[in-house]
């Protein structure tokens, strides 16, 4: 509670601080921004290829890298928020990083002579006489689009923990609306991205690029104005120091101490006692998993040193325990890379396949970066069903506040991708089919196949998303520890960013493999069906790995200290209902 005074010094009504109220200044930051992000998700691939004049694969490849390296540089991000700035702050610097970057390529765009004579419209046999892109023109570019990645890789770090700063995950009252804020920050999040896919998308293919990066600037510039009113209503974090250095320590005190034995009672390790920790602090639980971290909790007596040892030589157990949280969240991380990987191939070539087809509706033209609007009209539509219907459904048969466990939802988005995966396969044969059939092949002009063809696959993992990203932005920040809640939702964004790199190498390993499937600057003569079909499969048996990892994940323990026994009592809390 803060305390506001009149002009006379005196106390006002109490301010309420965090709670809904505050979180709709997160929504709205988080729409505003991933409208600008996601609009250029979908479409830059276009941008490269006909005005760029890069190649098909090419343009293909630096999405994904630009795309990757904005989700990796969250971990940078979530670094500088836990351990320098407030997450609020943190939010309003990268925001302005990301402004500059967006100004920088509406500049770009704007003046002719910063990029190559466009080369659209141009048949895929002749795009190799076009005018390539300078060293300048490209360094332009890559500069723009690198701060546009640095500037939202903060922003997506310290933005989700912020808003769910302000639902207490310890009051009971509080927790079932933490759990609602994550799904109706990708609510926002959705609403965002189909006003990107659609309204910017529209205004790039008619108005021209720069009109389309100069709203993203102004968009952009919105959002973090808005973040800033709801200032005086946050709960805001106090960063507690480097999470990273705190983990080092770990290591390097267990190694140091690698020969003295581990006591068998939890007790006679090293912790801080709860008059020093303080009302309110977050003490965890010793676990059995990984008991060689253990050994960095041994109490070290050091007859030459009268002083307690430093961190390198002698850690607390919720610093092990720390350390434990976040080795054992890397195999969950791991297994739902590949998710990502096809949602690269949505993003890219899946973009290029509605290029190839008619996108006629009611006598407009859809432009081909529109088509992921199908996907998010879904999860517009399914994400209050979810969180109004489904939850409180599920809540009053597993007593789970959340309805279901957070493992579970990540695994069915999993299941979902690899149909998805399936279902896109059969649309590029028969997409392939009615080329070869009406004699088009080599042909610039639309197919007679309605793109919304494609609406089948994006469905599927529309639904897929809103299952695992939810599910991985909820697990991170509730088990991870009070010190690292923005570097944690920040390591589930890096599932977006490996996913995202690996389509680059899998599509170069692939040609190389296959002889070629994906060699051809020309749809019609790749193979992408088979490609589609790899990734299906790969799914499947990436989903047996998760089943594993999941089965052998411990939720945290943790002990909280008592404020009405005056910190000398602890309350046990297991975090193991999600």
């Amino acid at each position: 509670m803060g305390i506001c005074r009149d002009a006379k010094n005196q106390p006002k009504q109490q301010v309420k601080l965090g709670g809904t109220r505050a979180a709709l200044f997160v929504y709205a930051t988080a729409g505003l921004e991933n409208m600008a992000f996601i609009s250029n998700a979908v479409s830059l691939v276009t941008y490269f290829y006909g005005y760029m004049n890069f190649s098909l694969a090419k343009s293909a490849t630096t999405l994904t890298n630009f795309m990757g390296t904005a989700f990796l540089l969250s971990l940078f991000g979530g670094f500088i928020c836990d351990t320098y700035l407030s997450r609020f702050k943190t939010c309003v610097l990268f925001g302005s990083i990301e402004i500059l970057g967006y100004a920088l390529l509406t500049v770009q765009a704007h003046f002719h002579q910063l990029r190559p004579f466009p080369c659209k419209d141009v048949p895929p046999s002749k795009m190799n006489q076009c005018e390539a892109a300078t060293s300048g023109q490209t360094a332009i570019l890559f500069t723009s689009l690198y701060l546009v990645a640095l500037g939202t890789s903060g922003i997506k770090a310290a933005l989700p923990s912020l808003g769910a700063d302000q639902f207490d995950e310890k009051d009971p009252k509080e927790a079932a609306s933490l759990s609602s804020f994550f799904n109706w920050l990708l609510f926002s999040i959705t609403i965002g991205a189909m006003l990107g896919v659609t309204f910017l998308v529209w205004i790039s293919t008619n108005q021209g690029w720069d009109w389309s990066f100069g709203v993203s600037t102004i968009a952009v510039l919105a959002g973090i104005l808005f973040l800033t009113m709801g200032r005086s209503i946050y709960r805001n974090n106090k960063p507690k120091g480097s999470p990273i250095i705190r983990i080092i320590q770990v290591f390097v005190a267990a190694i140091r101490n690698r020969k003295l034995p581990i006591p068998a009672m939890a007790e006679k390790l090293h912790e801080t006692r709860d008059k020093e920790a303080g009302i309110g602090a977050e003490i965890l639980q010793r676990t059995a998993q990984f008991k060689f971290f253990d050994r960095a909790a041994i109490v070290v007596h050091d007859a030459s040193t009268p002083s307690m040892p430093g961190p390198w030589r002698m850690c607390t157990v919720t610093q092990v325990e720390e350390t434990k949280i976040i080795v054992r969240m890397l195999p969950i991380i791991l297994s739902t890379i590949l998710m990502n990987t096809c949602l690269a191939q949505l993003q890219t070539f899946t973009i290029q396949q509605s290029s190839t087809m008619d996108r006629s509706l009611l006598g407009f033209q859809v432009p081909g970066a529109s088509i992921p609007v199908i996907p998010l009209a879904f999860m517009f539509v399914s994400i209050p069903l979810y969180d109004r219907v489904f939850v409180p459904l599920a809540r009053k048969f597993t007593g789970i506040p959340t309805g279901i466990r957070y493992l579970q939802r990540i695994g069915v988005g999993l299941v979902l991708s690899a149909i998805s995966m399936a279902v896109a396969g059969i649309i590029e044969t028969r997409r392939k089919n009615v080329a070869e059939k009406h004699n088009m092949v080599d042909s610039a002009d639309p197919l007679p196949i309605s793109v919304f063809w494609l609406g089948f696959q994006y469905a599927i993992f529309g639904i897929a998303d809103m299952f695992t990203l939810v599910g991985l932005l909820e697990f991170f920040y509730s088990e991870s520890s009070l010190g690292m809640k923005s570097l944690s939702t920040a390591i589930s964004w890096c599932s977006l960013a490996f996913g995202y790199f690996t389509s680059s190498v899998m599509v170069e390993v692939v040609n190389k493999a296959s002889g070629g499937w994906l060699a051809n600057n020309n749809l019609n003569r790749d193979e992408l069906n088979y490609f589609y079909w790899l990734l299906s499969g790969l799914s499947i048996v990436n989903f047996g790995f998760y089943l594993v990892c999941s089965s052998w994940y411990r939720y945290k323990k943790e002990e909280q200290v008592d404020s009405n026994s005056g910190g000398e009592a602890k309350i046990k809390i297991e975090m193991g209902s999600g």
